[in-house]
């Protein structure tokens, strides 16, 4: 007999165009492998989870610039369709933001947590993250909000280079713009350059001090608070590698136990009323070993399956269990277990490890995987092109012509 009420289908909403978005496809098989219903509302041409058996549907998701109007829209058709009330689980921030605003509109078709109607914008927007942990005293790096060129560049020398420059609301970012959420810069010049950039970006620039990166200074803790209010379903881990390095994704992770992390993590969700699945990034200060918060993701972080105890909860598990009124088992955490993606970290992944979780690889689900490769080795093609350089012409100089020809022009490479 299936822990979680398999009556209840559940629905994974991702905005976001990422067709490498392994988070999906660990959800997807969380959730199928205890006999749920599983539909996904996401880009899913080409895109691996697509291929998992455990999908009971995919439905064209709304655009990435889509309004709040345009996604519940997207959500009723689909509500429609099931014809039962089922668990809705966002899977990128805009997506989490959308259904936190809609909460009250579509709780005639699908099972949310009570959460206050701006909370996950809140914690998501990097400049009122800032304010929050002010609020709460919850240690988070010296952030400045430039509104000219000029003071971009004086809040530059004022922090100290390199600094690292954000967009506050990194969702907003459009694709193929060659613009990062987040970024080390090095000189006034570069921040000035992206501080130009604000409208493109759609938010406002952030510039914070940089801590450096370095052997057990990331970590990362996954929680679900319940309807009364209880952390279940996570813990603490160190990020050991990421791409890009220093500033990106979590390639390589272990859980492993850090009392300070979970303490700063549960007084935070705690004092803020938070309800529902969430993601938090610390980096530790080398200087004062005091754990700084970097980032509040209102949703599933992708590697949330690191986080599967010895009952077999882990927090997208909790989210259904207790939405749907079942108890959430009481399981043991499993310390020094370990998450790798291997697109990101192949070698890591050719290395044996006892209780490893793969992020594409499973044995019970090999169609995403054989994707994934095919997939990625198309992208790493492009890349290559794109980077290559317009061959050398030799031009024989005749008379009559001209004593000057134009520079050749060189692709840019997409972004990631």
């Amino acid at each position: 007999m299936s822990l979680l009420d398999t009556r209840v289908p559940a629905v994974l909403l991702r905005i976001d165009r990422n067709p490498f978005h392994h988070g999906t496809l660990g959800a997807v098989r969380t959730l199928g492998r205890a006999g749920v219903e599983v539909h996904v509302v996401a880009d899913s041409a080409g895109s691996p989870h697509a291929r998992s058996r455990y999908v009971a549907e995919t439905h064209s998701p709304p655009p990435s610039d889509a309004t709040t109007a345009e996604i519940a829209a997207v959500l009723r058709r689909v509500a429609d369709r099931i014809g039962r009330r089922s668990v809705l689980i966002p899977m990128d921030d805009a997506s989490a933001i959308a259904v936190c605003r809609l909460g009250a509109d579509l709780a005639y078709g699908y099972l949310l947590p009570d959460q206050p109607v701006d909370l996950a914008e809140r914690v998501a927007d990097k400049a009122e993250l800032a304010a929050v942990c002010g609020r709460v005293g919850v240690p988070h790096p010296v952030t400045l909000i430039p509104d000219s060129a000029a003071q971009t560049a004086a809040f530059a020398w004022q922090l100290g280079l390199p600094l690292v420059a954000k967009w506050s609301q990194p969702w907003w970012v459009p694709a193929g713009s060659g613009l990062r959420s987040t970024v080390v810069v090095h000189s006034a010049d570069e921040a000035q350059a992206l501080f130009r950039r604000t409208e493109e970006a759609g938010s406002r620039l952030l510039l914070q001090s940089f801590l450096p990166p370095g052997p057990d200074r990331d970590w990362f803790f996954h929680g679900y608070v319940d309807r009364a209010g209880v952390v279940r379903g996570g813990g603490p881990g160190r990020k050991q590698r990421a791409w890009p390095r220093g500033a990106g994704l979590t390639t390589v992770g272990c859980w492993t136990p850090n009392p300070e992390v979970q303490a700063l993590a549960e007084r935070l969700v705690s004092t803020i009323g938070y309800r529902g699945v969430f993601d938090l990034d610390f980096r530790r200060d080398g200087t004062t070993g005091a754990y700084h918060l970097l980032d509040f993701n209102p949703r599933p972080g992708a590697q949330f399956r690191l986080f599967a105890d010895t009952a077999g909860v882990d927090v997208v598990r909790a989210l259904h269990l207790d939405l749907t009124h079942r108890p959430v088992p009481d399981g043991d955490p499993l310390p020094g277990r370990d998450f790798v993606v291997e697109n990101y970290a192949p070698l890591a992944a050719l290395r044996p490890r006892r209780g490893r979780e793969f992020a594409w690889h499973a044995r019970d689900d090999l169609a995403p995987s054989f994707a994934l490769w095919a997939l990625w080795c198309r992208h790493a093609a492009r890349r290559l092109s794109d980077r290559r350089p317009t061959p050398e012409v030799r031009i024989v100089r005749q008379a009559g012509a001209p004593t000057s020809l134009p520079s050749p022009t060189y692709p840019t490479s997409p972004t990631d």
